[in-house]
């Protein structure tokens, strides 16, 4: 089992039914007294007889280097929760993720900053947007039983019992993408270019572990944010002439690089972690070099797939100008929020506190994600979170995001076999 907090007891009787509100004692089955829940209506409430649950968000909203994906994270977000409220709610409490959101500029010192404001008046984070950004912040929700959903996919947070991650993370998918396209061509060499740290490392440290397996060469070559940055790394691929590249950069570093390395005559194949993709690089002069050599590996499908999670985020968005999977994302890091909620908020096991929420996410079995991912995705009861699938998309003008399904949820040798001990991009 995985090590939780000691000293939250079973109430002997509930001395008030499950959902009631008001109070301060805060014990099991009792009134819930913690920060960002109030017996009044949410401001704008679906349920006006419900009380009101506050969930913050920090993301990547205007001028950091993820604002492509930050929005339309967080507008899918607000679509899931006023979907839940909808259907009467959670436990007698409307959830609300609109009245706290904060820009973080994809800075840490910015993010601690909007954290320690915004702190007193939440219950959890429905969203906090970027690896060191959310690790900047990471003791203090540690110090404070703040839970949160993260918006990025570093193994770190397969060993962090206050992080909701949802899915593979960029080492798994990184795993899996070499072994993918090694089964059907010769991959002698690999490359990965990315950020430095826990997201273009991270996706690093597994292509590397999966080269070696497979006994290719393997170069790491590290790239700042920036489309005036990439010189380096294009003249590091085109010069290298790996087999397979793996990319751990933004969508504008990734139109940069696939677009001037296949015009330099870059023959091989690149394959970009989650947060690589837009569909706006499609209305860039990248396009016919991203059409010819660039797949893509994640958690889950793209916006376009049919399962009833995407569906039902479909709906709940409407029509948006620009399908992006950005939505897809903030739609399905939602889910484990939901399950934990209701776990919490049913009878008599849990303090209604920000602890009893906190040991209520320990004790998830499964997370029912709608079919967005098996709902073995959501276990957190082992002693780690480490979930071995992932999904492999190609570009696809015709399709909704720009990427159709190659490949379901596969877990490739590497992955499977791979004893995780700690985040991929420490060891």
């Amino acid at each position: 089992m995985k090590v939780h907090k000691t000293g939250i007891a079973l109430a002997v009787a509930a001395l008030v039914l499950s959902g009631c509100r008001g109070g301060d004692d805060g014990g099991a089955g009792g009134a819930i007294n913690a920060p960002g829940v109030t017996e009044d209506a949410c401001p704008e409430a679906v349920n006006k007889d419900n009380g009101c649950i506050y969930l913050g968000t920090i993301s990547d909203l205007t001028q950091g280097p993820f604002a492509a994906l930050g929005v339309p994270i967080t507008a899918a977000q607000k679509a899931f929760w006023n979907r839940v409220n909808e259907q009467g709610g959670i436990g007698g409490y409307d959830i609300d993720v609109t009245k706290y959101v904060k820009d973080n500029l994809y800075n840490p010192e910015t993010h601690a900053q909007l954290y320690t404001e915004m702190e007193p008046d939440v219950l959890a984070l429905a969203q906090t947007l970027g690896s060191p950004t959310t690790l900047a912040i990471l003791e203090q929700m540690k110090g404070q039983d703040v839970v949160g959903a993260p918006a990025s996919w570093t193994s770190l947070w397969g060993f962090e019992d206050n992080i909701l991650e949802s899915g593979s993370s960029y080492c798994v998918d990184a795993m899996n993408a070499v072994d993918y396209f090694s089964e059907s061509q010769d991959v002698d060499s690999v490359m990965a270019v990315g950020f430095p740290g826990d997201f273009g490392g991270d996706g690093a440290a597994g292509a590397e572990i999966a080269a070696k397996a497979a006994g290719a060469d393997f170069e790491f070559v590290e790239t700042a944010p920036g489309a005036e940055s990439q010189a380096g790394a294009i003249s590091a691929v085109v010069g290298k002439k790996p087999d397979l590249v793996i990319l751990g950069v933004g969508p504008t570093e990734t139109g940069v690089i696939v677009g001037q390395a296949v015009a330099q005559g870059f023959t091989g194949g690149f394959v970009g972690l989650a947060p690589t993709w837009n569909p706006a690089l499609l209305d860039s002069p990248a396009a016919p070099a991203l059409e010819k050599a660039f797949a893509h590996v994640g958690p889950w499908g793209s916006y376009g797939t049919d399962t009833p999670g995407h569906q039902a985020m479909r709906e709940a968005l409407g029509d948006v100008e620009q399908p992006n999977d950005g939505y897809t994302a903030g739609w399905a890091w939602s889910y484990p929020m939901k399950a934990a909620l209701e776990k919490w908020l049913d009878g008599d096991t849990y303090d209604k506190t920000r602890e009893g929420l906190y040991e209520a996410v320990g004790d998830l079995e499964s997370v029912d994600y709608e079919g967005m991912l098996p709902e073995a995705a959501g276990d957190r009861t082992g002693d780690n979170d480490i979930f071995t699938e992932s999904v492999i998309s190609t570009v696809d003008p015709s399709a909704p995001a720009g990427l159709k399904l190659a490949k379901d949820f596969m877990a490739g040798p590497t992955a499977s076999g791979y004893d995780f001990t700690g985040a991929c991009f420490e060891g």
